[in-house]
C-alpha cells in the first residue's frame, strides 16, 4: 500500500525532477494534486517547471559531482529524469547504494538518453524490428556507412538530443556534410556520434503510450493508451492526434513491441514508445522512458492525461488508460528571438469550439522554440485536428 506524506511537513513524499520544461511542469502539476512535494531542477532559471514546484533548483545535470550534491543534500524519495542530458553513470551508483530510487530505473535512463543503448537493445538484444542502421564517428565513416548498404534517402540523427534536434533526412551526396554538421550542433551532449538510418517506406508512426504500474497483487501490470498519429517535421513534433486508425494486427504487433521493450527496461512509469507502420508491419524507432511531446494531446482525450498516469505509476498508484473523447494537439512555435515575450489573440483561440491552451511561460523565445500548445476536443479526430491548428495559429507571440 502506498503512503503520502504532506508537503513541506516532516513526513512529506519528496520527488525531483531532473529537467522541467513543459512536460515535466505537467508531472509536478500532477504530482502536486497528490499532495507530493516537489523539487523542480533545470539547468536554467525559472524553466517552466520550477514555476509551480515547492523547490527549484539550477545546476548542470550532466556533472556528475554537481547531481551527486544535489541529490545528497535534498533526499528525494524518487529522482525522475525528463531529459537525456544527465549523469546517468552518476544515478546508477546512487541507485546501487541504495540512496535513491530512479524512474523508471538508473539502467533505464541510461540506456535511453542515448539513441546507441536503446537501438542496440532494441535489434541485437530482443531482436525486434527497426530500419537498417550504422552509428559513425566522423564525416568519412557517414559517407562510408551509406555508400557500404544504407543507402539514399536516408535520416541523421545525433547519438544524444531531444525534440528532434540535430535530425535531418540525406537525400543525395550533396546533403551529407551539411547533415552531419547539423547533428554535430543539435546534440545535448556533444559526443561526435551519429546514427545512420536508411529510410523506411512507412505510412505512418504512432507514440504508443506504454505504463509500467503496480496491480492490486503488488506485480507490475502494463497498460497501453489508444494510438496517437503525429506529424513530425525534422524530426520535430508540430501535431498530434488520438486515436491514430490501425490495422487491428499492427496494433497488436505495436503492442508486442512496446511490451517487450519496456519490460526490458524495467521499473514503473510510463513510457513514450515511437513505432513506424505501414499496413500490418511495425517497426520499432524510439522509447522514452517518461511522458512524451506528442502525449501532449492526452490533456484533452484521456481520463487521466500521460502526465496523471506518470504521476500515479511511479507512486504505486492504480491507473485509468482509458480514451475519454478524440482530440488534437498543434504546436505554437515562438517565431521571434527574444525574452519575455508576450500572446496576443488568446481569447479569439480559445473561441475556437472545443479548444484549451497550454502557454509552457519559457523565459525566453526563439523562432523554432516551442512556446505553447492548442488542444482541441471533438467527436472526431479530423474535426479536432483542423481546430487544433486553427486555435495554434490565432496565439501571436511578439516581442512586448
Amino acid at each position: 500500500m502506498t503512503t503520502l506524506g504532506t508537503p513541506l511537513s516532516p513526513h512529506a513524499t519528496k520527488v525531483m525532477l531532473l529537467g522541467s520544461g513543459e512536460l515535466g511542469k505537467e508531472v509536478l502539476i500532477a504530482l502536486q494534486r497528490l499532495g507530493v512535494e516537489t523539487i523542480a531542477v533545470d539547468r536554467y532559471e525559472n524553466a517552466p517547471g520550477q514555476q509551480v514546484a515547492h523547490h527549484a533548483r539550477t545546476i548542470t545535470m550532466s556533472d556528475p559531482a554537481q547531481l551527486k550534491a544535489l541529490i545528497e543534500t535534498e533526499r528525494p524519495h524518487l529522482v525522475v529524469p525528463e531529459i537525456e542530458a544527465i549523469a546517468t553513470p552518476m544515478l546508477e551508483e546512487l541507485e546501487a547504494a541504495g540512496t535513491v530510487r530512479v524512474i523508471p530505473t538508473a539502467r533505464a535512463a541510461r540506456l535511453t538518453m542515448d539513441r546507441e543503448g536503446i537501438r542496440v537493445l532494441a535489434a541485437e538484444t530482443l531482436g525486434l524490428p527497426t530500419s537498417p542502421y550504422k552509428f559513425c564517428n566522423s564525416l568519412e565513416e557517414l559517407q562510408a556507412a551509406i555508400d557500404g548498404g544504407i543507402g539514399y534517402p536516408c535520416i541523421v540523427k545525433p547519438v544524444m538530443s531531444s525534440s528532434g534536434k540535430g535530425q535531418s533526412k540525406i537525400d543525395g551526396p550533396a546533403d551529407v556534410k551539411k547533415a552531419w554538421d547539423y547533428a554535430m550542433a543539435g546534440g545535448r551532449v556533444s559526443h561526435g556520434r551519429v546514427i545512420v538510418e536508411g529510410f523506411i517506406d512507412f505510412d505512418y508512426e504512432i507514440t504508443q503510450l506504454t505504463v509500467r504500474s503496480v496491480g492490486a497483487d503488488g506485480q507490475i501490470e502494463t497498460h497501453f493508451c489508444d494510438p496517437i498519429g503525429h506529424v513530425q517535421v525534422s524530426g520535430d513534433y508540430v501535431e498530434s492526434w488520438q486515436p491514430h486508425p490501425m490495422h487491428p494486427a499492427a496494433l497488436e504487433k505495436s503492442r508486442q513491441i512496446a511490451k517487450a521493450v519496456t519490460d526490458n527496461l524495467g521499473g514503473q512509469g510510463l513510457f513514450g514508445v515511437e513505432l513506424f507502420v505501414k499496413g500490418e508491419n511495425v517497426w520499432f524507432s524510439e522509447v522514452s522512458p517518461r511522458p512524451h511531446d506528442t502525449g501532449l494531446v492526452t490533456l484533452c482525450t484521456q481520463h487521466q492525461s500521460e502526465f496523471e498516469l506518470h504521476a500515479r505509476a511511479i507512486l504505486g498508484l492504480p491507473v485509468d488508460t482509458s480514451l475519454r473523447n478524440p482530440g488534437a494537439s498543434a504546436v505554437i512555435y515562438g517565431g521571434v528571438e527574444a525574452q519575455g515575450i508576450v500572446f496576443d489573440g488568446v481569447e479569439e483561440a480559445l473561441r475556437v469550439p472545443g479548444t484549451d491552451l497550454r502557454l509552457f511561460g519559457k523565459p525566453e523565445s526563439f523562432v523554432k522554440r516551442r512556446m505553447g500548445v492548442a488542444l482541441a476536443r471533438a467527436q472526431n479526430v479530423d474535426t479536432a485536428r483542423a481546430n487544433a491548428k486553427l486555435a495554434a495559429s490565432k496565439v501571436r507571440p511578439r516581442v512586448a
